[in-house]
C-alpha cells in the first residue's frame, strides 16, 4: 500500500457521474478539498458521449427531462456552457403501424394534435389534473427524505410545503389525489381518455425502466416522478442539448473545477477504509492510499456497502435490507448508425426530430411486459426513439444519421442467456423498426445493441439498472435505499451516498449529489 502523498481532503468523492461531480461542485463552492475518482477514461458514467462506429457518436442517455433548477443555476451551468433554451426542447410523437401519429407539442403536450376536439379536451383536463397532483409531490422529490428518527429543517419544510399544496387543492381534488395516488396507470388513463395512442404513451412513461407493467399497482408514481421535473422553468419539457447528454456532464466538470474541485480519471476504488467504525479514506486498486475526511459514494449502495466498506463493518440486518435491493434492469439500449435520415410512416418532416414512442395502446405495453416476468422479451418490445444527429450534426457524418433507442423490457437474467438472446432481441426490434420506418434495414451501417447485462459491465452498474434500483413504491422516500441510509448519511460514520440509489432516484436529476452534499455541510448549502 503506497500514499499518494501528504494531502488530507476534506471529501473523496468515488464516482464520476453527473451525482458524483454535482456533490463535489458543490462542496468546492464552500471551500471544501475535494477529490473526484473516476473509474474510466471519461466522466459522465451514463450520460457520456461515446463513438459507437467509426463517425457516428451517442449518449446512453439520450434525453434531458429533469435536471433540477437549483443545481443548473447553483453551478452556474449555463454559464459552462449547458445551453437549455426552448430551441432544444422537442415534441413527443406516438407512432402508429396505421400511419396516423398523436403528436404532443410543447412541455408535455401543451398541444395535440392527431387527435379528435373531444379528446383535445379531455387530454388538457387529464394533463392539468397530472400536473396539479405532480406538483404536490415535487418538495419531497427535491429535499432530503423524511426520517423514521425525526426531521430536520429541509424535511419538515417539504412536508409542510406538500400539506400546504394538498391542502389548496380543495377537499375534491385531495380526495382523488389519494385515491389515485397508488393507482395503476392504466386504470387511470381508461377513467379519462379514449385514444390509445394516448393511454399507451403515457401507460410507456410511467413503466419506462421499471420492472412495472400498465397494470401493475403503484405503476402511475412513476408518471409523477418524471412530470415533477423540468427544464428552463417549464415542467415536463424535455430536450436533446447540442452534444448530447454528454455535454451535462461537461458543463457539471467545468463547474466543479471552478470550484476547485479535482478530477481523477482512470482511478479505481478498491476499498473504503474503516478505522475505528468510521470512514476514513479510498483505496485505489493499484495501491495507492487516499486519506479524506468524508467518503462520498456516488455508486451503487450494494457496490458501495458490500464490495467496498464489506459487510464485516456493518449490522447484519442492514446488509440483508442491501442485499434484498431489487435493481435487475429491464431496459435495452440500441444505437444504429444509419446512412440517411430514417423516414417514418405519417411523421411530417418538421417533427423528426421529436421523441419517437412506440407504444399503441396499454395492451401493447402490457403484453411487452408480460413476457418479462418469467425472464423472456416480447416479440413486439416498446421503445422511445431519437434522432440525436438532426439536432446536432456533429454526432454523424454529412448527409447521415444515428437512432438511439430505450427498448423495453428486456430482462436482466433472461432465461436463454443473452449470448443467445440477444440477435434475437435485435431481430426483434429491427423488425417492428422496419415496420414503422419502411426500408430502414437497409440503411444500417452499424448497430450497437447494449443489454442490462452489457450496461452493467461497461458503466459499472449492478443490474444494469439506471436507477440503481427499482423505483417502486416501497423502495422511495424513506425506503430508499434502504432505511439506515435514506437521508444520504450512512451507519458508517464518515461515509455518505451521492448516487442514483439515494433519493429521489435516477435520470440526470442532479438532487442526490446536491442533497448529499448538504448532508455533508450539516444541512448547509
Amino acid at each position: 500500500m503506497t500514499s499518494s502523498d501528504e494531502t488530507r481532503w476534506d471529501a473523496v468523492v468515488i464516482g464520476g457521474g453527473h451525482n458524483g461531480l454535482v456533490c463535489a461542485a458543490f462542496l468546492g463552492r464552500v471551500g471544501r478539498k475535494v477529490l473526484v475518482l473516476e473509474a474510466e477514461e471519461q466522466i459522465g458514467g451514463a450520460g457520456r458521449t461515446h463513438e459507437f462506429a467509426p463517425g457516428f457518436r451517442v449518449s446512453m442517455a439520450h434525453l434531458l427531462n429533469r435536471l433540477h433548477p437549483e443545481v443548473v443555476k447553483a453551478l452556474e451551468l449555463e454559464k459552462h456552457g449547458l445551453d437549455l433554451s426552448p430551441a432544444h426542447q422537442v415534441p413527443t410523437v406516438a407512432l402508429s403501424s396505421e400511419g396516423k401519429p398523436l403528436i404532443l407539442t410543447g412541455a408535455y403536450g401543451e398541444g395535440l394534435e392527431g387527435a379528435d376536439a373531444s379528446e383535445k379536451q379531455a387530454w388538457a383536463e387529464v394533463r392539468a389534473q397530472l400536473f396539479r397532483y405532480a406538483d404536490i409531490l415535487k418538495p419531497l422529490l427535491a429535499r432530503r427524505p423524511p426520517s423514521l428518527d425525526g426531521m430536520d429543517l429541509a424535511a419538515s419544510s417539504a412536508w409542510a410545503m406538500t400539506g400546504l399544496s394538498l391542502k389548496r387543492l380543495g377537499r375534491e381534488d385531495m380526495r382523488d389525489f389519494l385515491r389515485v395516488l397508488l393507482m395503476n396507470v392504466a386504470d387511470f388513463c381508461d377513467e379519462g381518455l379514449q385514444d390509445d395512442r394516448l393511454k399507451g404513451l403515457l401507460a410507456f412513461d410511467a413503466v419506462l425502466g421499471s420492472h412495472l407493467g400498465p397494470r401493475s399497482p403503484t405503476s402511475l408514481l412513476g408518471l409523477y416522478y418524471r412530470l415533477a421535473g423540468e427544464l428552463g422553468g417549464a415542467p415536463g419539457a424535455q430536450l436533446v442539448p447540442a452534444g448530447g447528454t454528454g455535454a451535462v456532464m461537461a458543463a457539471v466538470r467545468k463547474a466543479a473545477e471552478a470550484a476547485g474541485v479535482t478530477i481523477r480519471t482512470s482511478a479505481v476504488a478498491a476499498k473504503v477504509f474503516v478505522e475505528k467504525g468510521r470512514a476514513t479514506g479510498v483505496m485505489l486498486d493499484s495501491g495507492e492510499d487516499i486519506r479524506a475526511g468524508k467518503v462520498i459514494s456516488a455508486l451503487n449502495p450494494a457496490t458501495t456497502f458490500l464490495e467496498l466498506v464489506g459487510p464485516q463493518h456493518l449490522d447484519t440486518g442492514f446488509v440483508r435490507r442491501v442485499s434484498n435491493i431489487r435493481m435487475k434492469g429491464d431496459a435495452a439500449k440500441l444505437h444504429l448508425a444509419l446512412e440517411r435520415i430514417p423516414a417514418f410512416n405519417g411523421l411530417p418532416q418538421q417533427y423528426r426530430n421529436a421523441r419517437l414512442v412506440i407504444a399503441s395502446s396499454t395492451d401493447y405495453v402490457e403484453r411487452a411486459f408480460n413476457p418479462a416476468k418469467h425472464g423472456e422479451f416480447s416479440p413486439e418490445p416498446a421503445m422511445e426513439i431519437t434522432l440525436p444527429s438532426i439536432g446536432d450534426p456533429s454526432l454523424a457524418p454529412t448527409g447521415a444519421s444515428v437512432l438511439s433507442a430505450t427498448i423495453q423490457y428486456a430482462p436482466y437474467l433472461l432465461k436463454e442467456g443473452w449470448v443467445a438472446g440477444k440477435p434475437k432481441l435485435l431481430e426483434a426490434v429491427l423488425s417492428v423498426l422496419e415496420r414503422h420506418a419502411p426500408g430502414i434495414r437497409k440503411t444500417i451501417l452499424h448497430s450497437e445493441l447494449l443489454t442490462p447485462a452489457d450496461i452493467e459491465a461497461r458503466y459499472r452498474m449492478p443490474g444494469g439498472h439506471w436507477h440503481h434500483g427499482e423505483l417502486q413504491a416501497d423502495q422511495m422516500l424513506m425506503s430508499r435505499p434502504v432505511f439506515g441510509a435514506e437521508g444520504y448519511h450512512t451507519p458508517l460514520p464518515g461515509l455518505f451516498l451521492a448516487g442514483s440509489g439515494s433519493h429521489p432516484g435516477g435520470g440526470i436529476f442532479g438532487v442526490p449529489g446536491m442533497n448529499a452534499a448538504r448532508r455533508v455541510l450539516g444541512g448547509r448549502a
